[in-house]
């Protein structure tokens, strides 16, 4: 009997099961993001997201597998062919990095991918795949919220701007008003005294005069 011989050589890809769950659905969300697969697109709340092409298969490949360690080894796979050349820790953390930068994450305090010393990563949310994007929905309810905000804006300036049109005109009419009678007063303060000054001056004129020669 000839020895069972067992193949050594490592996957190109993940198999087709480990990427069921992924291929039920055109969309894949967690948390406020979501993945596009058609377009391979990532979006967070309507906006979207700018990853690098490894960076979105590394995001792929732990979507894959939620709850569950992936390798450092099976990213490596993932990434690069059996013939390439590189660093592949350093390619590795550096591509999880951005991958956490994108995604606001953080290795200390993660909210999505968690660091599995000495053996890889971890995704800490459960994704859901459906055929229905959420990106239209963001855009409605955002619309919606400006639109109720702006209204009452609206409303509110119209009615200042009746409200300072009333009391500028009343101070306007207050200021005419005011000149007019100051102007009155004024009249007829110079007409009563125009005929007396004469008089005074004359008599003023007559004292000095006679003091002057006394």
């Amino acid at each position: 009997m000839s020895p069972e011989v067992i193949s050594m050589q490592e996957p190109a890809e993940p198999a087709a099961s480990d990427r069921l769950a992924l291929s039920s659905g055109r969309y894949i969300h967690f948390g406020p993001f979501q993945i596009d697969q058609q377009r391979q697109e990532v979006t967070r709340n309507g906006s979207r997201l700018k990853l690098q092409g490894k960076v979105y298969q590394v995001l792929l490949t732990l979507l894959e597998k939620p709850g569950e360690v992936v390798t450092r080894e099976e990213l490596r796979v993932r990434l690069w062919p059996a013939d390439t050349h590189v660093n592949y820790d350093a390619n590795v953390n550096t591509t999880v990095n951005k991958l956490r930068q994108a995604l606001g994450d953080s290795s200390d305090k993660p909210l999505y991918i968690e660091t599995i010393p000495r053996k890889g990563y971890c995704l800490l949310v459960l994704p859901e795949v459906s055929d229905k994007s959420t990106t239209s929905l963001f855009l409605h309810t955002d619309a919606s919220v400006d639109t109720a905000r702006s209204a009452p804006r609206t409303a509110n300036t119209i009615e200042f701007s009746k409200s300072d049109f009333w009391i500028i005109a009343g101070v306007i009419g207050l200021i005419l008003a005011g000149m007019l009678l100051g102007a009155g007063i004024t009249r007829l303060w110079i007409n009563h005294a125009a005929p007396i000054a004469p008089y005074r001056l004359s008599i003023l004129l007559s004292f000095l005069t006679a003091r002057f020669f006394l």
